[in-house]
């Protein structure tokens, strides 16, 4: 590797954790709840559960091998390194595309509170903006981070409260019986790992790190913790406070529990929250779309310019400019609000792969033992494919189409 492809290490424990955390109370913490209530019904708490205990799984094994190789790529170097080309291609190539259209959809999220009427042109300006401040460098980046995650923490709490305060209408039993049952229990963990999964974004942030050895485990422990807390406590929350029927249906599910209590003056907040939370989501998603796509071009698993690293701040400038420009053309030309379980199927082969890789490491500490690695391989297979059938129909065909193009491609070189 070049000294001019080198990133620079500048964040802390600290840092690392706000990035992570931000990931994870994403729009997804907006919008969750609902369609996996859907799928589960009373069964919702114990669908989180499940879905932290598999981010558990993943979470150990991404700190364990981020600490050994600190560079940027998260799992896809650490497929090649442990296991060979072809699976840590896998792993990128279904992180790349997963969460390409996961920016999508944050955006065009955010542009539907912020102004419905002008959807994607707002969205497009944010895809455009947060650009910006990551070509301003990775710290300008983990402090706009930490400021929007302090609204989404006080729209939450806020929420919280109302949810508290009440009332607590009953739903009726027809509302109850026409929801999913316990046969929709991994389907919604499914969903609900989606949400779960920003923590890989302090993994893919490894050669932007101080002393990752130590820096790393932590930040994504940490992260991991409060976000598994404020996801049980919001579960608990909305089931007790909205029926059963209404949770499943709403559009809007933790705005919906503040116009029906007596704080629903708070409404504004809890839409400026939303909008906080989906240009955090954004702005972190496309910081590590853009080092994992670094990463690969380094490797020529995508072409080579886009692991070019310049400029003042010393940020992989070609490759973040190019996933803006890949996000707006989707914004402009498809329908992005149905990728939540086409993401979440990239994403948890993702963690497939790195569980895989973390199981071949000779020492283990002592809160990851290697049989967790083999539970977390499994977990993740099996949640994958009990997504709906057009989400894993759909990932199923970008992955052999990267697959294809891949061995093609070395096919000509040779």
């Amino acid at each position: 590797m070049t000294a001019h492809q080198q990133l620079q290490r500048r964040l802390g424990v600290f840092d690392a954790t706000s990035i992570g955390l931000g990931s994870m109370l994403g729009a997804g913490v907006f919008v969750v709840f609902a369609p996996a209530t859907a799928l589960a019904g009373n069964f919702l708490v114990l669908s989180v559960l499940i879905a932290g205990a598999v981010a558990y799984c993943n979470a150990v094994a991404s700190a364990e091998l981020a600490a050994r190789y600190p560079s940027s790529g998260g799992t896809y170097v650490y497929g090649r390194e442990r296991l060979g080309e072809w699976p840590g291609f896998l792993a990128g190539w279904g992180f790349v595309t997963g969460k390409t259209a996961s920016c999508a959809a944050m955006a065009l999220t955010f542009g539907h509170y912020v102004a419905p009427g002008y959807a994607i042109p707002v969205a497009v300006a944010a895809v455009v903006a947060l650009t910006v401040v990551n070509l301003l460098g990775i710290t300008r980046t983990a402090l706009l981070t930490r400021i929007l995650l302090c609204v989404v923490l006080a729209t939450l709490v806020f929420v919280a409260i109302a949810s508290i305060a009440g009332p607590h209408p009953a739903g009726t039993a027809a509302e109850t019986d026409a929801l999913g049952g316990a046969g929709g229990i991994l389907p919604a963990a499914g969903l609900m790992f989606f949400a779960f999964a920003g923590y890989a974004r302090i993994a893919t942030l490894g050669e932007e790190v101080k002393d990752p050895a130590r820096t790393i485990p932590r930040a994504i422990l940490a992260a991991l913790a409060a976000a598994f807390a404020i996801y049980l406590a919001l579960a608990l929350l909305l089931l007790n406070h909205l029926p059963d029927g209404q949770l499943a249906a709403s559009r809007a599910p933790l705005l919906d529990a503040v116009l029906n209590s007596g704080l629903a003056a708070g409404a504004p907040l809890v839409q400026a929250g939303a909008a906080a939370a989906c240009l955090g989501a954004l702005l972190a998603l496309i910081t590590g779309v853009g080092r994992t796509t670094l990463a690969m071009a380094r490797e020529r698993d995508l072409p080579g310019p886009l692991a070019r690293v310049g400029g003042k701040h010393t940020v992989p400038f070609v490759a973040e400019l190019t996933v803006g420009a890949v996000v707006i053309l989707l914004l402009l030309t498809t329908d992005v609000m149905t990728v939540v379980g086409f993401s979440s199927f990239g994403v948890l082969i993702y963690y497939a792969v790195a569980n895989a890789a973390a199981y071949t490491l000779a020492e283990h500490p002592g809160h990851a033992p290697r049989w967790l690695n083999g539970v977390g391989f499994f977990s993740c297979l099996l949640l994958a494919f009990t997504l709906p059938a057009m989400s894993v129909l759909g990932m199923a065909l970008v992955l052999a189409a990267g697959v294809a193009g891949r061995f093609l491609v070395l096919r000509l070189r040779r």
